[in-house]
């Protein structure tokens, strides 16, 4: 009697088991798509693509040598197809009459601001967030953050989080031209860029 309810015990145990590991793999089938790799493709220009990082997209293929007809895991983007639009209108706004690696930089700006424990922990918290009475970034407060991006504006956005963890770390950007914070002008200067300086 007791050897029949163990039977059971672990028959169930083992449907159990085999019903959640076939979740799991399905959970992450569906979490990702797979791309079939171009003559001349690379892991830099697929994750710039896609707008994944490119260390991302490395671990998820196991860093495999790329040839063409072969099929790569794209790993889900930690940024939204709706937070990607809302940064490339900031950039837009923000560099849009600026060098195409200026849009990247304001871009790269706004990822590492998510990573530090100074800033909001999203995309919509860091665009808008106010301190001291006054917005993070001007087109919030002058409502040119409501224009429709470019298309070099999002391309800048994709290379930004393609980039991400590799960057020098900025947190803020000002035009010496035009800004009137004194106070940022004493941050680090990590690279000037057109008319932007960029620190942290």
């Amino acid at each position: 009697m007791k050897l029949a309810k163990l039977k059971k015990l672990v028959i169930a145990a083992g449907v159990i088991v085999s019903m959640s590991a076939f979740t799991l793999s399905h959970k992450t089938d569906a979490a990702s798509v797979t791309h079939k790799v171009k003559s001349g493709e690379t892991y830099w220009k697929i994750a710039k693509g896609f707008g994944v990082p490119v260390t991302s997209l490395e671990a998820a293929n196991h860093w495999k040598p790329l040839y063409a007809g072969r099929n790569v895991i794209i790993p889900n983007s930690p940024i939204s197809s709706a937070e990607k639009e809302l940064m490339a209108r900031l950039v837009h706004a923000e560099a849009g009459g600026e060098p195409y690696a200026g849009k990247v930089a304001v871009a790269s700006v706004v990822l590492n601001r998510l990573k530090s424990p100074q800033f909001p922990n999203t995309v919509h918290g860091v665009i808008y967030q106010v301190a001291n009475g006054h917005y993070a970034f001007t087109p919030v407060e002058n409502g040119r953050i409501n224009m429709p991006a470019d298309a070099d504006s999002k391309k800048a956005v994709n290379e930004a989080i393609a980039l991400m963890g590799k960057g020098n770390g900025s947190l803020f950007f000002y035009n010496p031209a035009t800004s009137t914070s004194s106070w940022v002008a004493t941050r680090p200067v990590t690279v000037r860029i057109g008319h932007h300086v960029f620190a942290k």
